[in-house]
């Protein structure tokens, strides 16, 4: 086998790429210089196809969690509810629209505290959580018109929690023909209707002294 040289265009060369090293047989790369033959490789061939995705490790290794001085549910509440997309508040608890939302009228019902999971939380906070979810779901049947709904709470950053340590629940309104392939093939979501538009129509939507 022929030991590969640097190849790149730092050497003047083309890029080195998994499918060079993968193809099967030597190829020509620069002036004669072959890369390895996949077939000399310890390895044992399968059915999948690898998608090279190293700018990933940015986010595998920092992540997207905040500086704990900057945890944006902590910050929410002291701000204007219109520019921090609060539309509601109780006494232990708050909602407000999810910065990055699966659907429109995606919501997140987060408590006043810095606390990172369900067990955390006392009886009050989980009372008025749920109760503030409560009326977030009629509120959006009543304004959106959807069929149904995604509740759920990831909890700690193994689970896939973007802010991992500050509990907060998602509230995801469903509709009967919000599947599509977008998502997929271009990794994007559509969102049909502005954040601000949302939370205006929710919190004039909203039940007076409802939490």
């Amino acid at each position: 086998m022929t030991d590969a040289t640097p190849v790149g265009p730092e050497h003047g060369g083309p890029l080195d790429t998994p499918w060079d090293r993968l193809s099967g047989s030597p190829q020509d790369v620069t002036g004669g210089v072959q890369v390895e033959n996949s077939g000399d490789f310890a390895a044992v061939p399968d059915a999948f196809q690898r998608l090279w995705t190293p700018h990933r490790m940015v986010y595998i290794q920092g992540g997207q969690q905040p500086h704990p001085d900057d945890c944006p549910f902590c910050i929410a509440p002291s701000m204007d509810d219109e520019k921090a997309l609060i539309v509601a508040r109780g006494k232990y608890a708050y909602v407000l629209l999810n910065l990055f939302p699966y659907n429109s009228g995606h919501l997140l019902v987060c408590p006043y505290r810095h606390v990172a999971t369900y067990d955390e939380a006392t009886a009050e906070e989980v009372a008025e959580i749920g109760s503030l979810t409560q009326v977030a779901m009629r509120v959006l049947k009543a304004t959106s018109g959807c069929d149904g709904f995604n509740l759920g709470m990831n909890q700690g950053r193994i689970a896939g929690a973007g802010i991992a340590e500050h509990l907060h629940q998602h509230i995801v309104p469903r509709w009967a023909l919000d599947s599509n392939f977008f998502p997929i093939i271009a990794g994007t979501k559509a969102i049909p209707q502005l954040l601000g538009d949302v939370r205006r129509s929710v919190a004039e939507g909203w039940p007076a002294g409802e939490s």
